[in-house]
C-alpha cells in the first residue's frame, strides 16, 4: 500500500481534535489515539508491514514500549521474523521481576518499537534502562513521529529515530 493512502487511512482511524494532555506535560488540539489503529488487526497489519524496511539491518530483537508499543512490535515481528521484548515502563515487584518479557535483550543488539513519538522521553528512559542490562541500542522506530524531525532527547540519548508516518502524511 502506497504510504500516502495508508497515512490516510491512519488518520481517518486515529486522528481526534479537542484539548488533550500527552504524556510529556504539554497540552495539544490533535491527538493520535493510537488504540484505534492498533485495535484495527487489518490496518495494524498494513502498518506492521510497512514498517518492515524501518528496522536496522543488524537488528537481533524488537522491543516494544508498554502499552501503545506492545501491538506494533508483535505485529513487526510478524513481518520480520525477529523476537521481540515486551519492555514495561517498570520491572514487576513480582514473579520474574523484569523489566523486559519475552525476548533476551542482554548482549543483543535492540531496535525499539513506538507508537507514537512526541518528545522521545519514554523512549529514551527504557533505553537507558535496557543499555544498563546489557542492551545494545542506536535506534528507534515509530508508527507516528509528531515532529519534523527526530526530538532533541533522542539525539542526546545516541538514539536515531525511524518514522514510518509524520505530519505531512497524516494531512487530512
Amino acid at each position: 500500500m502506497e504510504l500516502a493512502e495508508l497515512g490516510r487511512r491512519v488518520n481517518a482511524t486515529a486522528h481526534l481534535t479537542g484539548e488533550f494532555v500527552l504524556r510529556s506535560g504539554q497540552t495539544t488540539t490533535e491527538y493520535f489515539d493510537k488504540y484505534s489503529f492498533e485495535a484495527d488487526p487489518v490496518l495494524l497489519d498494513e502498518v506492521a508491514a510497512a514498517m518492515v524496511p524501518l528496522v536496522p539491518a543488524g537488528t537481533e530483537v524488537l522491543a516494544g514500549l508498554e502499552m501503545g508499543g506492545i501491538p506494533v512490535v508483535t505485529a513487526l515481528g510478524r513481518h520480520t521474523g525477529l523476537p521481540c521484548a515486551f519492555v514495561r515502563k517498570q520491572a514487576k515487584s513480582y514473579g520474574t521481576r523484569r523489566l523486559a518479557e519475552g525476548a533476551e535483550t542482554k548482549g543483543r543488539r535492540v531496535t525499539i518499537v513506538e507508537d507514537v513519538v512526541t518528545t522521545g522521553g519514554q523512549i529514551v528512559l527504557s533505553a537507558n534502562e535496557l543499555r544498563a542490562l546489557g542492551a545494545t541500542i542506536t535506534d528507534a522506530v515509530c508508527v507516528i513521529n509528531r515532529n519534523d524531525g527526530t526530538p532533541d532527547p533522542l539525539t542526546e540519548a545516541g538514539l536515531s529515530l525511524h518514522a514510518l508516518l509524520t505530519r505531512e502524511h497524516l494531512a487530512a
